[in-house]
């Protein structure tokens, strides 16, 4: 009989899960449809993107500019002592682009995106939540995804892609900073070299990582922070919001590093 009961448990566990886990994507399937709606409605609020772009982009720049130039100044580092076994020292300047623009760029920059912007996208639709915020302007007729998410969404998709581009820009000086000033190499084999091997579509990759990236972060924070309530586990309260905006913040870290792969292997 024990055994019994512990396969029916078991058998209703993975049933709750997979129900909870379909609706789950359905809610965030609706939330995302809901946001698209609110792009065509009017007065469309031009101050409160601006706002937006200011907090999630501008905000930004510091620990954007900051890990970019650390991150080039490795990059040549390592990537000198790796090529000087092979006596290709010259191609410091490609190897270095290619791997900003390709890869680095767009992920690094999403992830302190996710963990400066996100969390405080996330927690501030939570606290609108858990003290009815969202229930009062659905009560005075104000649809709360134009109002809310719509401008998030869109500033978003605005600032990720440039900030992505200021990270390579960024980036491949820190690399010419290490390889060129701190170890010699020759800064034209560096800039020939770089020239040369990247293409127009290793950036027409990296920009359109940024994007998805964008989409992942802002879909996936802002949902998590307005469906709180609905949320598996969450808690009550304060607790609920930091709950929840931590669990955004792992959800959207992982999504951006499955999702690099598979454009990756979709698009090179």
């Amino acid at each position: 009989m024990k055994n019994k009961n512990i396969i029916v448990k078991l058998i209703e566990g993975l049933g709750s899960n997979t129900l909870y886990f379909v609706s789950d994507v359905g809610r965030m399937g609706l939330f995302l449809l809901f946001t698209i709606f609110g792009f065509f409605k009017r007065p469309f609020r031009h101050k409160v993107l601006l706002k937006e772009i200011k907090l999630i982009g501008a905000h930004s720049f510091l620990v954007i500019f900051f890990t970019a130039a650390f991150t080039g100044m490795v990059l040549g580092v390592q990537g000198y002592y790796t090529l000087s076994k092979f006596g290709s020292e010259g191609l410091l300047g490609s190897a270095v682009a290619l791997t900003l623009i390709r890869e680095l760029g767009p992920v690094l920059t999403a992830l302190m995106v996710t963990g400066r912007a996100g969390s405080a996208m996330c927690a501030e639709i939570g606290i609108m939540r858990i003290s009815q915020q969202i229930d009062a302007l659905e009560c005075m007729s104000i649809d709360p995804y134009r109002f809310l998410i719509t401008p998030k969404f869109l500033a978003t998709m605005i600032a990720v892609p440039l900030l992505t581009l200021m990270f390579n820009v960024v980036g491949i000086f820190g690399g010419y900073l290490s390889g060129v000033i701190l170890l010699d190499v020759n800064p034209g084999a560096f800039f020939s070299g770089m020239e040369h091997s990247v293409l127009n579509k290793d950036i027409n990759l990296g920009i359109i990582k940024s994007m998805v990236f964008a989409l992942i972060i802002v879909w996936v924070c802002t949902s998590r922070g307005f469906q709180l309530e609905k949320i598996r586990f969450s808690g009550f309260g304060a607790e609920s919001v930091s709950r929840v905006t931590t669990q955004a913040v792992v959800l959207s870290s992982i999504s951006i590093l499955i999702w690099d792969y598979l454009l990756t292997a979709m698009l090179l």
